[in-house]
C-alpha cells in the first residue's frame, strides 16, 4: 500500500478509536424511522404543494440548472424565489445559492476587505468558521453569546473595519442569541452585523420570517443574513439577503456564486412553494414550539441534560463519544433516527444526541421516540 494511504488508514484507526467514525446511511423511500435527526421542521418536504410546484418546474426545465446562474443556470423560478425570499426577510434583495455551505463562505468574504476584524462566536456552524478563515482577515472568537466580550473585541481594534458573525438560532444546542445587543454593540463600533439564520427561517419572527426579524433588525443596512433553503423549507440551497448593493458586489465578485452550478429549476420551484406555505403556517409553528417543550419537559423529567430550545434544535449531552454512538444506535434500532453530534463537531468537546423536532411526524410517533431515547439512555 502506498504512504499516503497508510497514513490515511492509520488516521481512520485512530479516529476509530476515538469513537468519532462517522456513516453513510442510505435512506430508502419506504424508510419507517421516526425522524428526529433531519431538519425539515415544518414538515414542507412532502407537503403536496411542494411536491407539485416542484414536478412542475422540473417537467418544464428538465433535471439540472445546466449552468452556473451567470451562465444558463437562473430561470424565472430562480428569480420569482428571491423576490419573494426579500419581502419576507424584509431586505432590500436576495441572492440564491446552490447550499448555505457556499452561501456562509461568499457572504463573509464579501464582508471582508483589509484590515477587517471578524468576531465570531465561539458556537458558530463550520461554514461560518470555514469562511472566516478563507477570508484571510483577523479573527476574535468570543465565549459563546457573550455581549460583553464582542464588546471588548470591538473596543480593542478603533478604527478598523469589523464585522460580529454568529447564528441566530445556534445548530449544536438550538438556542438563540441576543441579536438586538449583539447589533447594538456592533452599530456603536460602526461594525457589522452578519447573522446566520438556518434555524430560525420559517421557525420563528413575524410569519416566520427568522431571527433577525423577530429582533427587529429586518432591512437595517448594518446586517446581512445567511439561511438555508434545506431546513424548514424542506429543500436545498443557500440564500445572502441584505442591501442591493451587496447582492450587486456578490453577482460581480462572489467565487462560490459565480463558479458554482445553480440550484435545479424545480429544487427553486419548490422551496417558493414551501416559503408561501410556511409564511402562513402558525399553527405549524405552534405546534413546534410545543413539543420542542415536551422534549424538554419529558427528557429532563428522565433525569437527562437537555437544551433550552428557541426552535426545533435539542440537544442531549452524552457521557463521551462512544456513547453518543451506542445511544444513537441503539435508537435506531428501535425505529427511532437522532442526530449525533460528537468533537471535533461540536464547540465545547462534549458528544450530544441532537434531536429536530419535525411538525410532520405524527405525534403519537414523536411521543414514542421519546420513550426510545429515555429507555436507550446509558
Amino acid at each position: 500500500m502506498s504512504d499516503w494511504l497508510e497514513r490515511l488508514e492509520r488516521k481512520a484507526e485512530l479516529r476509530a478509536k476515538a469513537g468519532l467514525t462517522r456513516q453513510l446511511r442510505h435512506r430508502s423511500p419506504d424508510d419507517d424511522v421516526v425522524d428526529l435527526a433531519g431538519n425539515d421542521y415544518l414538515g414542507l418536504a412532502t407537503h403536496p404543494d411542494v411536491i407539485a410546484a416542484a414536478r412542475s418546474a422540473l417537467d418544464a426545465y428538465g433535471l439540472g440548472a445546466t449552468g452556473s446562474r451567470l451562465v444558463r443556470g437562473s430561470t424565472s423560478a430562480h428569480g420569482a424565489l428571491e423576490d419573494r425570499l426579500a419581502g419576507w426577510l424584509g431586505t432590500e434583495a436576495v441572492l440564491v445559492y446552490s447550499s448555505g455551505y457556499l452561501a456562509n463562505l461568499g457572504a463573509v468574504r464579501a464582508l471582508t476587505r483589509p484590515r477587517t476584524l471578524l468576531v465570531s462566536d465561539a458556537h458558530n456552524h463550520a461554514s461560518l468558521i470555514d469562511g472566516c478563515r478563507i477570508s484571510g482577515a483577523e479573527v476574535a472568537v468570543t465565549p459563546h453569546a457573550d455581549v460583553a466580550a464582542v464588546e471588548a473585541a470591538l473596543a480593542a481594534a478603533p478604527g478598523r473595519p469589523a464585522v460580529v458573525v454568529t447564528e441566530s438560532i445556534f445548530s449544536v444546542d438550538g438556542d438563540l442569541a441576543p441579536l438586538a445587543d449583539l447589533h447594538a454593540a456592533a452599530r456603536r463600533h460602526g461594525a457589522l452585523l452578519l447573522v446566520d439564520d438556518a434555524h430560525a427561517l420559517g421557525v420563528i419572527g413575524p410569519a416566520g420570517a427568522g431571527g433577525a426579524a423577530a429582533a427587529g433588525l429586518a432591512g437595517e443596512p448594518d446586517v446581512v443574513v445567511t439561511a438555508t433553503l434545506s431546513k424548514s423549507l424542506g429543500a436545498a440551497g443557500g440564500l445572502v439577503a441584505g442591501p442591493a448593493a451587496l447582492v450587486r458586489h456578490l453577482v460581480d465578485t462572489g467565487r462560490t456564486f459565480i463558479f458554482d452550478t445553480a440550484p435545479p429549476p424545480a429544487v427553486a420551484a419548490g422551496a417558493l412553494a414551501a416559503l408561501e406555505v410556511a409564511r402562513g403556517s402558525d399553527g405549524r409553528r405552534a405546534e413546534l414550539a410545543d413539543r420542542a417543550a415536551t422534549v424538554v419537559r419529558r427528557l429532563r423529567a428522565a433525569g437527562l441534560e437537555v437544551s433550552t430550545p428557541a426552535g426545533g434544535v435539542v440537544s442531549v449531552t452524552a457521557p463521551g463519544p462512544e456513547t453518543a454512538v451506542a445511544w444513537a444506535a441503539d435508537c435506531r434500532d428501535r425505529g427511532v433516527a437522532v442526530g449525533c453530534f460528537r468533537p471535533p463537531s461540536t464547540p465545547d468537546s462534549r458528544a450530544r444526541l441532537r434531536l429536530t423536532v419535525n411538525v410532520g411526524v405524527p405525534r403519537a410517533d414523536f411521543d414514542r421516540a421519546l420513550d426510545v431515547i429515555v429507555e436507550c439512555a446509558p
